[in-house]
């Protein structure tokens, strides 16, 4: 048997020599190449010399001669990456890995300084979670990205309804109103790279109320430091019931409120937005919004897959679920 040097990475030739048959043979096994007459048990022979000697395919010649580099680049907004974010990406990341495509993520900041990885990873595809600008647009393009989704005339209203951002506000506010809840608040979070997403929340809930005779509506940024005395204005002007812009921000809501004896559900009737752990184990329970992230995270990676493969981009078959969790808060 061929002693091989570990230094060196081992080559279809090395392969050739260890089973007695040609490059070419070792070649056609190894791309699973069509319409040869390969035995079984050469084919079997390669595979286990293969493995047996450490092989590993050199991915920079194979993307040269595929012309792909299997890659997918996630282009993600500068949000905070809560628990949403996060198992919509995973699951994104779960398909493409199925099928043989690799899912990395880049945060472009306001300023900052790094090389744009769509010019050092030369993916097949660069996907963005919010519409690129038409510069943006170009620049990547003009990088030899084949494939950019979603096109810079997207409308930026119908991304947000891809990602069910719009629909969870509705159905927070509407399950206070069916337990007959008219004076609503809404507690916003401080971040300010969330302010264009948290304005489109709150238009979206005070729409709503007012749609239901249950507006205006008060709202709030809150945070560990300020929230106790927020709660407490709000339970003095007669709030009843709280829209939270996600589960972290209710827990907050909640907290202050237990701590202060205001009675939850009772007086102050709490719902967050996106079904984290936390408003499961929380005490009391926190009432929430579900979205299917996970399915929104495969329709991803099937319109990842159509564009580089150049095919049709696919139908949605089924909306994603978005549906209220209620709780003990509520």
């Amino acid at each position: 048997m061929t002693q091989m040097n570990t230094q060196r990475r081992v080559t279809a030739t090395d392969i050739a020599h260890e089973v007695g048959v040609s490059r070419a043979t070792v070649g056609f096994v190894l791309n699973s190449t069509p319409g040869q007459t390969i035995s079984e048990a050469t084919r079997q022979k390669v595979l286990t010399a293969a493995r047996r000697l450490g092989y590993r395919p050199h991915l920079a010649a194979q993307a040269l001669a595929s012309g792909r580099n299997r890659i997918v680049l996630l282009v993600l907004p500068d949000w905070p990456i809560d628990y949403s974010m996060r198992r919509h990406v995973d699951e994104a990341s779960t398909a493409l890995d199925e099928a043989g495509y690799s899912l990395v993520t880049m945060t472009p900041h306001s300023g900052g300084n790094a090389r744009p990885l769509w010019q050092t990873l030369q993916p097949d595809v660069v996907m963005g979670m919010m519409p690129f600008s038409a510069a943006t647009y170009d620049e990547i393009r003009a990088s030899g990205v084949g494939a950019v989704i979603p096109q810079p005339t997207a409308d930026a209203d119908v991304e947000d309804e891809a990602l069910s951002f719009s629909h969870g506000p509705r159905l927070q506010v509407e399950h206070l109103v069916e337990r007959q809840h008219r004076r609503l608040a809404y507690a916003a979070s401080p971040d300010p790279r969330l302010a264009e997403l948290v304005a489109s929340r709150f238009a979206l809930a005070e729409e709503t109320a007012l749609k239901n005779d249950a507006g205006p509506v008060t709202r709030a940024a809150v945070d560990s430091a300020n929230v106790v005395d927020v709660v407490a204005d709000w339970h003095d002007s007669g709030v009843t019931g709280v829209v939270a812009y996600n589960d972290d921000v209710a827990a907050l809501v909640v907290g202050a409120a237990v701590r202060q004896g205001i009675r939850v559900p009772t007086e102050l009737a709490i719902i967050g937005h996106d079904d984290a752990p936390i408003s499961s184990v929380f005490v009391p329970s926190i009432s929430t919004v579900h979205v299917d992230d996970e399915g929104l995270g495969r329709y991803f990676a099937d319109l990842a897959l159509a564009a580089a493969s150049g095919a049709a981009p696919p139908e949605l078959k089924h909306e994603p679920q978005v549906t209220v969790i209620a709780r003990e808060s509520s």
